[in-house]
């Protein structure tokens, strides 16, 4: 029987971030949620769904980066990261390339419902 046990790697430690950071993310994360609110207000067309979902995508990378201590991980984690949104963002663009395509056919059967409904 051999006595010498195999070398273990030391336990890993937390990364502690100091109170100022947290701090300032959650304040950007308000005032991140305050820019939604008004430009939930402002009517851009369809800028307005590109503009709400690129102030979300900054949210979520900043819980990911601070929250998360994604900033403070090897870079396998950023790769992971990056690949998850870039797929988020794709299939959010084949639904939105999608729901276009029966814009036309919706708006003309909400004309057509409300022109024969009884007055």
């Amino acid at each position: 029987m051999n006595d010498h046990a195999a070398p273990q790697a030391p336990p890993a430690a937390p990364h502690v971030l100091p109170a100022s950071v947290l701090l300032g993310t959650a304040g950007s994360l308000l005032a991140l949620t305050a820019l939604t609110v008004a430009a939930s207000r402002l009517d851009l067309g369809a800028f307005n769904v590109v503009l709400a979902l690129a102030i979300a995508g900054l949210k979520a990378s900043l819980v990911a980066m601070f929250f998360m201590h994604l900033k403070y991980e090897n870079r396998f984690q950023a790769v992971v990261f990056a690949s998850a949104l870039f797929f988020a963002a794709l299939f959010v663009g084949f639904v939105v390339f999608d729901t276009t395509q029966y814009q036309p056919a919706v708006r003309a059967a909400t004309e057509a419902a409300a022109a024969a409904a009884p007055r």
